[in-house]
């Protein structure tokens, strides 16, 4: 059985049915209202007041994120047939001469995300300063890409135009610019 992503003129609606749900109910999407919404839950208030939030009001959340849980679940374990990334052969040929010898065979490169490459501290300090990088740019953009790109572009609102354009341009920066300086090719 040849296994095929959905094409986009079923994915798209669907997204856009669910985007139209959340709009006439007055909700947001955003994977880091989720991250918020555990901060709070977590006791994060105590500490910085821009966690003292009412929770209740966010519980519906803790949904999307137990879906994403349960779906990526099911993706990789029954709807994958194998490991392998069909992406461009040259594609795959710069990612090799940047030090990622997985490209092409896994969703993500064994060289950061497997458990040998925990025990290289260059590892450690590039997942730390990203992910710091990351939660950084997403307070300062005031959500995530998930969230200005489905969400607030759904909602025709300028600011999530210009955070996707901005995620869009960083992402150029990072690939062209910053990863060759990071893996030395």
């Amino acid at each position: 059985m040849i296994y095929q992503p959905w094409p986009w003129y079923v994915a798209g609606p669907l997204i856009a049915f669910l985007m139209a749900i959340l709009i006439l109910m007055g909700k947001k999407f955003g994977m880091s209202s989720n991250l918020e919404t555990f901060c709070s839950i977590g006791g994060a208030g105590k500490f910085v007041d821009y966690f003292k939030t009412d929770v209740k009001s966010k519980r519906w959340n803790l949904f999307v994120v137990l879906g994403s849980v349960i779906g990526g679940f099911i993706a990789a374990h029954y709807l994958t047939p194998n490991d392998a990334v069909d992406i461009a052969p040259k594609t795959v040929e710069k990612l090799q001469g940047l030090g990622f010898e997985s490209a092409g065979t896994a969703y993500l490169p064994t060289e950061l995300f497997s458990m040998e490459a925990l025990t290289e501290p260059k590892v450690w300090i590039i997942l730390l300063v990203a992910g710091i990088l990351v939660g950084f740019g997403t307070r300062y953009a005031s959500g995530c890409t998930s969230g200005h790109a489905i969400s607030g572009l759904s909602n025709l609102q300028k600011p999530s135009l210009i955070a996707v354009i901005g995620f869009f341009i960083g992402g150029l920066v990072m690939v062209h610019l910053l990863y060759p300086l990071i893996f030395g090719a």
